[in-house]
């Protein structure tokens, strides 16, 4: 894993499925029901009642005022928004969709799915009363689509997620710009202007002391998320905005080696102010965006997006206005636009990516997948609904409409969880780099103890990862507990996007195993990570006393590039994403890599064994 994603155990647990969220999907379905079944209750009037409750805040001359509707679709979902774009973030700059063929696809797909929609929409209610609102076929509920998906809970859900969520993103601030094109006839130019200058800052923000950031991006997010209200803007776009501007950087050595000090401190002598300092490094050694997921992803789930459910799905059901709207072009549009469009659109569009090569999947990912999320996608409800009211004014066609995305919404929901359950069952998959696909080689790899060792463990690393095992000594803690019982491998991952020497130093490691110094001369790179240039690599090699004109050749020969590449090669193979990555007897290590958690693994997997 690269230095700048160090919560692996979160990130498989966000994308398995597990318990909470599923909790969290399932309390979604429940709410939306309640609402329904309240507003077709006889109480059903107290729902706009409640809902429609006006909260004031007075200052002097100046007033703000909002409905707790809005207050739930436009304040709290702005977090959810936000929350779901840091993790887009956070996949663009250091996850999986760091290589731009792969961001692409997704990004592409979501324009597809915005255009499409509203031609079908517009193909058949051109001319008629209602063709102006062909915005509500556009909009994916990112908030229901995730519910949904945790709710499937299809196989190895992680990439299809990760594919989804960037298209959800893209697909909402389409039609957010949609809206505020096209649906908005009062933008105001001065809080539009107040909020980019406030942007700006937020950007900026991350040039100040760690200690002021927290409080200052708070405080501006308000501010932008006030602005985009007051002009007109819908102001969940606020909360997307901000996540793609907070940075997302890679953990340093010299911050976890800061609070290992600090630690040691505390350790020594127990004090309040110790304390401070370790809890304050601890948080600066984790990227401000990781630790913002973690802090408001529980109240996403188990909050805001109930409460978002309750305010929103209270469609009017009666026997007058589902005749109508089952006779009615206006309702079938939608239906088409968003369940037919969304799919066409997506799936046509990453075909011809793929096909071409101008994008590409990732590994596990294929088009039958994309299919089945391109069919959740067709669940259009919040800004679907907004648009309705906003582009009709006749309560009859707006009932016709509401009807529509709703139908669309279940026909999606539905389909989309046929699809993906029935590909689960037909076509099921295998986890992409769940096991090895190349085993141990004596010939060829480098490896340390007992070619029979009944227990192996295979690193995937590169010399300028300050995570990786040697650097940190955490295999030197593992061989030293299992002695001659364990086989070590080291392979090359040179992870060249945050890693820029990561290429020439595993070249030179090559160079010095040809004169049989490669562990010698990996100790020395490990303990000089920050001068891996030409110049410091020949000078290790002439500090172990290598023939230097020989390492030099060696340096810049095919050959050696091969051996690399061929590492390099597996790593696309297994679709590794960062270093370190291990493997345990041949099977992928998932979760800390620290010396405990390996031999914890191994000694399962020792176990495992004995028992078999």
């Amino acid at each position: 894993m690269t230095e700048g994603k160090p919560a692996s155990p979160n990130t498989k647990r966000r994308t398995a499925g597990s318990s909470p969220e599923l909790v969290s999907a399932i309390l979604l379905l429940v709410v939306t029901a309640i609402a329904i079944v309240w507003t077709n209750s006889p109480f059903g009037s107290t729902y706009e009642e409640i809902w429609s409750t006006i909260l004031a805040i007075n200052l002097g001359p100046w007033q703000f005022a909002i409905t707790l509707e809005h207050v739930v679709s436009d304040g709290l979902m702005a977090i959810f928004f936000f929350t779901v774009g840091l993790e887009v973030k956070r996949e663009l700059s250091v996850g999986e969709l760091t290589e731009k063929s792969r961001a692409i696809v997704p990004v592409a797909a979501a324009i597809a799915g915005l255009i499409v929609p509203a031609g079908i929409f517009l193909l058949l209610n051109a001319g008629t009363l209602a063709a102006h609102a062909w915005g509500a076929v556009i909009s994916t509920d990112t908030a229901f689509l995730v519910g949904a998906l945790i709710l499937i809970r299809p196989q190895h859900p992680a990439r299809l997620r990760i594919f989804i969520l960037t298209l959800a993103v893209v697909d909402d601030i389409g039609a957010l710009i949609v809206i505020a094109l096209f649906y908005s006839d009062d933008l105001e130019a001065v809080p539009l202007l107040v909020a980019f200058v406030l942007l700006i800052l937020v950007f900026l923000t991350r040039f100040l002391p760690p200690s002021v950031r927290g409080a200052l991006y708070a405080m501006l997010g308000l501010g932008v998320w006030v602005c985009f209200d007051s002009a007109g803007v819908h102001p969940t776009l606020a909360g997307v905005a901000i996540a793609l501007i907070i940075p997302v950087v890679t953990p340093r050595r010299a911050d976890v080696e800061q609070v290992v000090e600090r630690t040691r401190s505390f350790r020594q002598s127990p004090s309040s102010d110790y304390a401070v300092e370790v809890n304050r490094a601890l948080r600066q050694s984790i990227s401000i965006n990781d630790r913002l997921q973690t802090a408001f992803r529980p109240w996403t789930g188990f909050v805001v997006l109930p409460l978002f459910a309750l305010a929103n799905a209270g469609v009017r059901l009666d026997a007058q206005t589902l005749s109508d709207a089952m006779t009615s072009r206006l309702t079938w549009g939608i239906v088409a636009g968003l369940v037919i469009g969304k799919l066409v659109g997506i799936v046509f569009v990453t075909a011809v990516l793929d096909r071409t090569g101008t994008g590409k999947l990732a590994p596990g990912l294929g088009l039958s997948r994309v299919a089945g999320g391109a069919m959740l996608c067709g669940i259009g409800f919040t800004i679907s609904l907004l648009i309705v009211g906003i582009a009709i004014e006749d309560p009859e066609l707006q009932n016709q409409a509401r009807v529509g995305v709703l139908l669309a919404s279940v026909l999606a929901f539905g389909l989309g969880w046929l699809l993906l359950s029935g590909l689960d069952h037909f076509r099921p998959t295998h986890p992409v780099g769940a096991k090895l696909n190349r085993p141990f080689d004596p010939e060829r790899d480098h490896f340390v103890g007992p070619t029979d060792a009944p227990l192996t463990l295979v690193e995937y690393g590169d010399f300028e990862c300050p995570f990786c095992a040697r650097a940190t000594g955490t295999i030197d803690e593992v061989r030293e507990h299992f002695g001659d019982e364990l086989l070590w491998v080291w392979r090359h991952f040179p992870l060249t996007a945050v890693h820029p020497h990561a290429q020439l130093a595993a070249l030179a490691g090559e160079a010095a195993s040809r004169q049989g110094k490669m562990l010698e001369y990996s100790a020395l790179l490990f303990e000089n990570q920050d001068r891996l240039d030409h110049n410091s690599l020949l000078s290790y090699a002439q500090r172990l006393g290598l023939d230097i004109d020989r390492f030099e050749l060696d340096l810049n020969s095919p050959k050696i590039e091969r051996r690399v590449q061929d590492d390099a090669e597996d790593v696309y193979e297994l679709d590794l994403s960062g270093t370190p990555t291990f493997f345990v007897n041949g099977k992928r290590h998932h979760g800390p890599w620290d010396s405990k958690s390996l031999i914890a693994s191994l000694e399962e997997n020792q176990t495992r064994d004995a028992q078999q």
